[in-house]
């Protein structure tokens, strides 16, 4: 697996859609919060249709708070990592935290150790801000991503760990978005009736972006953290220069709780599998 492959799909799985956002993050900015509502209506430049949009939550939806999903990757014959996965109630929103680790082979390779901390609003689910801390073979930076709903602008912040370089970029954001991390669990909170579909705004400190999510049938999954009931549901971006790049199934369990027991995300070079060895509770 070559260096920037096992990246851009470990990213997918905190999102489901991350490994075709991976290529794009390359725009900073500057820290800052406010409320914000969905619009349907996206600012000039923007590569998004007019019926792309996030929904707030239903007002009985519970978050999984407390809950954190283990995950191994499968590549081929190789086990490439783990990621881990979970939620749980800020101060200032719901927040989300995510970690990829390579292994073996690849890590041997090309070793990866990433976090991930995303903060959105509960009521509107429009992502706040995103954090990450990345370490990629010889490349390691942090980053924070700002969502600025006032100004319509995400605002990227970044600092190249090796060289002490720090950069900053703006880029066009609709009135709401979600990011590379909490989508999985806005996606989840969706109603998933089979052949249903959803176009919501994805922004990773680059430009906005458009995902197609498809409900695509109903399955059983025998996992090593058990057998579930689940819904699986297929995405990919159909907007911008990343459009049609790959494509990300997500099977969630088929109850109240939604957890993303698997992943999928096939790429031109293969496919990368995610499948549930733990949930833990705290």
């Amino acid at each position: 697996m070559r260096p920037q492959r096992f990246r851009m799909v470990a990213l997918l799985a905190l999102l489901s859609l991350a490994s075709l956002l991976g290529a794009q993050r390359r725009d900073p900015g500057q820290s800052h919060s406010s409320s914000a509502s969905p619009v349907t209506a996206p600012p000039a430049g923007a590569v998004i249709g007019p019926l792309s949009m996030i929904h707030p939550p239903a007002p009985d939806h519970a978050f999984p708070n407390g809950e954190t999903y283990s995950y191994f990757a499968e590549w081929r014959i190789w086990t490439a990592g783990t990621v881990k996965l979970g939620i749980s109630n800020d101060s200032s929103g719901q927040k989300v935290h995510g970690s990829a680790d390579s292994l073996g082979v690849v890590s041997a390779l090309y070793p990866v150790h990433d976090r991930f901390d995303s903060i959105f609003d509960k009521a509107s689910f429009c992502s706040q801000n995103l954090k990450k801390h990345i370490e990629e073979g010889f490349r390691a930076h942090d980053s924070l991503i700002t969502y600025n709903y006032q100004r319509r602008k995400s605002i990227l912040d970044e600092t190249n760990l090796k060289t002490k370089e720090r950069k900053r970029v703006e880029n066009d954001i609709p009135g709401c978005v979600t990011d590379v991390v909490s989508g999985l669990y806005y996606l989840g909170a969706q109603p998933l009736i089979p052949g249903a579909s959803y176009r919501f705004p994805i922004n990773d400190g680059g430009q906005t972006v458009e995902v197609q999510a498809k409900v695509e049938a109903k399955e059983i999954l025998k996992l090593p953290a058990g057998t579930f009931n689940s819904i699986r549901v297929s995405s990919e971006v159909v907007s911008g220069p990343l459009s049609k790049r790959g494509k990300v199934w997500i099977w969630y369990s088929d109850d109240s709780r939604r957890i993303p027991v698997q992943m999928r995300g096939r790429m031109f070079w293969g496919t990368l599998t995610f499948k549930l060895q733990q949930i833990e509770n705290k």
